[in-house]
């Protein structure tokens, strides 16, 4: 099986990305005097279709989110729109307490897994979803238009929701199951030093786990650094050291998740979405089929498949798995990083509501991740990145459609081929993936010596 991309699905669009708008503080367009324009052409376009609009504004726990929250409250204000400020919160929770508070929008302050340098700014629906191309598109027009100061009487009011942070501590908890407890078990927690670091410890020591808290302590700088989901090897160490049953990690805005067992292997997503396909099934509940993406491992796909469950690849990015999600009426979904989606307990990717969905796995079955993943070992991938020549058109290189049928033929139904270009970089990813790592790597690298030749 071959999928030839080409990732370049921003073209229309000047400032938002895949997940909003991403960048290092103090360049373009992660600078105070933009994202002021920018909350109040949002502000212009909510009130298109809304007299009174109120957004809720939650942040991770980066320097510069102070700055960048101050920008937006005035831009909104500015813009007859009232304003909640959330405070640090993780970006589902913003999601969970838009929906709640029917508020209608909410915004984050995160660039998420990236470092503590970097900042960025994403919105929710007033049903706490992914906001559509054609609104980020509304609001990129309202941008070039001359900013409409309205006046003093009709100026948004801000005030501070104080209890934020437990509404969404309690919303976690509601999606475990009320029969099941966490008692007896000892949980490692990093919550990368970001939006979780003061509710991820409570939701699993409020459900009866003896907490170990690591990455729960944000200075503004230290954020993502050496510790969650992105990099694991602080909670293994930790989960080892302390003899714990389980390790949970998360990243700087808490939607990501990565899980450490008692021998102190990680799981990644795919193995994590299998997991939460796997108790809806132990449980006679219908699942018609699984949302991953380009990149998820092909045992994932193997294993569902043989449990009579349909899998559909999405494009890489959480928005493309919801799309999919959306047009199939699939409620499970996700990534191998660690963006997992279970529509039935929130509308959008959650580490927290996801952690628990395994932890409930576990208790509920009296088996560990290893034991109810032993039918699904990953196959070996071999990922080359070959850089490009200026001009160089590589989609029509004859020898690589060439070597990619041969090793297709090679590979039959045992493996696969991924060839796509980088969105950012000159760069063409060539993936394969089998079941012997050294067929991967010796595949893999004739299809790369075709680009490079």
């Amino acid at each position: 099986m071959k999928t030839t991309t080409k990732e370049n699905n921003e073209m229309t669009r000047k400032y938002f990305g895949t997940d909003g708008i991403r960048g290092t503080v103090g360049q373009a367009p992660i600078t105070p005097d933009f994202v002021l324009r920018l909350a109040h052409a949002v502000g212009r376009v909510l009130k298109q279709t809304e007299a009174h609009p109120t957004v809720l504004i939650g942040k991770d726990t980066r320097i510069s989110g102070y700055m960048l929250e101050s920008a937006l409250e005035s831009g909104f204000n500015s813009a007859g729109v009232n304003v909640v400020l959330l405070g640090p919160l993780p970006t589902p929770g913003v999601a969970y307490l838009t929906r709640a508070q029917r508020a209608s929008l909410g915004v984050v302050i995160s660039a998420s897994h990236n470092p503590f340098a970097d900042n960025g700014i994403k919105f929710f629906s007033a049903q706490g979803t992914k906001l559509s191309d054609a609104w980020e598109l509304a609001v990129e027009a309202a941008l070039d238009e001359a900013p409409v100061w309205v006046d003093s009487p009709n100026l948004g009011k801000t005030r501070r929701l104080d209890d934020a942070a437990g509404r969404y501590i309690e919303f976690c908890k509601s999606t475990f199951s009320n029969d099941l407890t966490l008692k007896g078990l000892k949980v490692v927690v990093d919550a990368a030093h970001g939006a979780a670091y003061h509710i991820a410890p409570k939701v699993f020591h409020e459900l009866g786990a003896d907490v170990i808290a690591i990455g729960c302590s944000p200075d503004g700088l230290n954020i993502n650094h050496e510790v969650g989901a992105t990099h694991p090897d602080a909670l293994v160490r930790s989960v080892k050291a302390n003899h714990a049953d389980f390790g949970i990690a998360l990243d700087g805005d808490a939607d990501r998740l990565q899980m450490v067992d008692a021998q102190g292997r990680l799981y990644n997503g795919d193995e994590l979405l299998y997991l939460m396909t796997d108790d809806r099934l132990a449980n006679d509940e219908v699942v018609p089929g699984v949302v991953g993406t380009l990149m998820t491992n092909m045992a994932v796909e193997v294993a569902l498949k043989k449990r009579g469950v349909q899998f559909v690849r999405a494009k890489v990015g959480d928005r493309y798995v919801l799309e999919e999600l959306a047009k199939h009426q699939w409620i499970l979904g996700g990534e191998g990083s660690g963006h997992l989606l279970a529509l039935d307990k929130h509308t959008t990717g959650d580490g927290l509501v996801s952690a628990l969905q395994i932890l409930q796995t576990c208790v509920r079955s009296g088996r560990s991740m290893a034991d109810l993943l032993k039918d699904v070992t990953l196959f070996p991938q071999t990922l080359i990145n070959v850089r490009l020549r200026p001009g160089q058109e590589w989609q029509s290189n004859l020898a690589m459609q060439d070597e990619t049928k041969k090793v297709e033929a090679e590979l039959g139904d045992s493996g696969r081929v991924l060839i796509r270009a980088s969105g950012t970089e000159p760069l063409v990813r060539v993936m394969v993936e089998a079941r012997d790592a050294t067929q991967a790597q010796s595949c893999a690298q004739r299809i790369a010596n075709t680009l490079s030749a």
